[in-house]
């Protein structure tokens, strides 16, 4: 059996989630300054080659792996968010580091890596919803809310990795940790040696799957904190009853996956495995046959056996390349909807050559920085996630 790839459907929005369009929903709303060559010049790959090569090894450039084809050409290393920033710091004699992702990963790079270099992002356009939806003064508040009924001292805020700079710093200076798809689990379980309850940033799917399927809470045990309603729409009762207290985050591209497109492509394509990321909802999760990180569903489709089929509930970036890596299997999109990041697309290529063009001339651009008080705490959370046992070895969740 071979795999046909076809691209969705809905062609207008297609072209909004590719990047060609605006998403107030999603978008930092920030226009890039300077001149961009135009999408059409048919040098870009080789004007992009061209500025790469001249910089040597003073740039090193990071592909997310829901970047476009054209971007990741160009990437010296791919991968997850903190993998990436992981390899940047790892990089000293890099003056530059290309973040090609989003706002939130280029200031994790930035924390991570020495003061001497630069962390650029080509577009600060590129951001993300889901880290936009946790404010530091909306989780300050929470916070007060917690004070004031008692609790704050029992309670050890858990932020993921898709979070802000000022987020992760908060949760740094309340001891907590930070996480990660792969080491949720981990980090739930240090957290209630610390404490009795644990508040939850931003992504409330994440939080609400480890806490249920993998560590055996009730749905019960968990309460949706909304940041823009008072007290997060909650009684004194149901915070103090509370073992999990989500952040009413999500993640605008796994969120759009539902059960009932579970449930259809199991109907049209008889011995499907359907595998999802744990950002997806929990009905989702809960009908899928298999759930994990990034890399652990590039491992699972490569290590699958030639003639199965697969519905890959991500990114569609990644799904198409999966499919087009593993020709011997069918492998489709688990949803028949356009299901792009937008602001992740923002970073095209002409992006890319403009940001290496401008290096080139000495130009530093869209540089991405973060205060030092900020990038200290945020450290000290990161610094706990890297100190969990097992740290580098994180099982996947099956289900």
């Amino acid at each position: 059996m071979t795999s046909t790839w076809v691209e969705p459907s809905n062609t207008a929005t297609a072209l909004l989630l590719l990047g060609r369009g605006s998403d107030p929903a999603t978008e930092r709303g920030v226009e890039c300054p300077g001149d961009l060559p135009a999408p059409s010049d048919p040098d870009l790959v080789a004007r992009a080659a061209a500025a790469k090569a001249k910089l040597g090894s003073k740039v090193f450039v990071l592909g997310h792996h829901y970047q476009r084809d054209e971007v990741i050409q160009f990437a010296d290393v791919t991968g997850d968010s903190f993998k990436l920033a992981r390899e940047a710091a790892a990089r000293p004699e890099a003056e530059y580091i290309v973040f090609c992702g989003v706002h939130f990963m280029a200031e994790s790079a930035d924390i991570l890596t020495s003061d001497a270099q630069k962390v650029v992002l080509p577009d600060l356009a590129a951001g993300c919803s889901m880290a936009d939806m946790a404010v530091l003064s909306q989780v300050e508040t929470a916070w007060d809310v917690l004070t004031d009924l008692g609790i704050a001292a029992r309670t050890v805020p858990v932020t993921y990795m898709n979070s802000s700079a000022d987020i992760k710093g908060f949760v740094g200076r309340n001891g907590g940790v930070v996480c990660t798809s792969s080491n949720a689990k981990r980090a739930l379980e240090w957290a209630y040696q610390q404490g009795e309850k644990v508040l939850f940033l931003p992504d409330q799917h994440l939080g609400r799957n480890t806490a249920v399927l993998e560590m055996g809470f009730s749905l019960d045990d968990c309460v949706l904190y909304d940041p823009h309603k008072p007290n997060g729409g909650l009684t004194p009762e149901q915070l103090r009853d509370a073992k999990m207290i989500l952040w009413r985050g999500h993640c605008s591209v796994h969120g759009r996956f539902t059960l009932d497109s579970v449930n259809d492509v199991r109907e049209r394509v008889p011995g499907v495995n359907v595998l999802v990321h744990p950002e997806c909802r929990h009905e989702v999760v809960n009908a899928a046959d298999f759930v994990g990180s990034t890399e652990y569903i590039i491992k699972t489709i490569e290590a699958a056996p030639a003639g199965s089929a697969w519905a890959v509930g991500t990114e569609l970036n990644l799904v198409r390349r999966l499919a087009l890596a593993n020709p011997d299997k069918q492998i489709m999109f688990l949803d028949k909807a356009v299901c792009y990041c937008s602001t992740m697309n923002r970073i095209d290529l002409p992006h890319l050559v403009w940001a290496l063009e401008e290096l080139v001339a000495g130009r530093v651009v869209n540089q991405i920085t973060v205060d030092a008080d900020t990038a200290h705490h945020a450290r000290v959370a990161l610094d706990q996630m890297l100190a969990l046992p097992g740290a580098d070895t994180p099982p996947p969740i099956a289900i």
